[in-house]
């Protein structure tokens, strides 16, 4: 579930940067992606994805994330996590279990979607690394380079379509050695989404155990 987790804050902090980084440490060409990725996304009030994780030497797991601000619920390998901005709700749903504890927004350093923000401004340096064809489709790769000693990430590769800006899939590097694809199958901007969505109802999952974590 530890893993889940890191990777679910990788995840969102990936999504979530995109709407809001300020990209100035690296080439003319990487800027300028980045720049108009930043651009398309950043007037996104809310968005929902579906996406497929594919950890290296593992199973491809499909997953679905939405989020509001800085609230988001995650689906992904039979777990839901649930953040309203104060409580994060981890559920199992093999288990029919849930896992209660407070959002700590100073906790995940760069990991934590709350803080991705000044993370991605100040801690990644950037390369063009080449264009190629997927099918009909034209796609930009840029490096991005962790300047963060502490940081887990040691490198993250964006693929940018050439033709609007739009994010293809991205692939993690973590320090461990640990690789990680996400490829990006649908993208669904501003979708109206009550903020309870991101609020675990513990009586919409009848029988749940309540692990209280706080």
């Amino acid at each position: 579930m530890k893993n889940l987790r890191i990777n679910a804050c990788l995840l969102l902090a990936m999504l979530i940067a995109v709407s809001s980084a300020a990209f100035a440490q690296g080439d003319k060409r990487s800027s300028a992606i980045l720049e108009a990725m930043s651009n398309k996304y950043q007037k996104i009030k809310s968005f929902k994805a579906a996406f497929t994780y594919s950890p290296e030497g593992g199973k491809p797991l499909k997953g679905e994330a939405t989020v509001k601000g800085t609230k988001f619920r995650l689906k992904m390998a039979g777990q839901e996590i649930f953040n309203d901005g104060k409580l994060m709700a981890t559920y199992i749903k093999e288990t029919n279990e849930v896992n209660l504890q407070d959002f700590d927004p100073t906790a995940g350093g760069d990991l934590d979607p709350t803080r991705i923000y000044s993370a991605y401004k100040k801690g990644f340096k950037y390369a063009f690394l080449k264009e190629k064809k997927e099918g009909a489709k034209s796609l930009e790769v840029v490096e991005l380079t962790s300047t963060n000693k502490s940081s887990q990430v040691d490198k993250v590769q964006i693929e940018v379509n050439k033709a609007d800006k739009s994010i293809n899939s991205w692939k993690i590097f973590q320090k461990n050695g640990q690789q990680v694809t996400y490829k990006v199958d649908q993208f669904q901007p501003d979708v109206a989404v009550a903020d309870t969505y991101f609020t675990f109802n513990a009586k919409q999952y009848p029988g749940v155990e309540v692990v209280d974590l706080r």
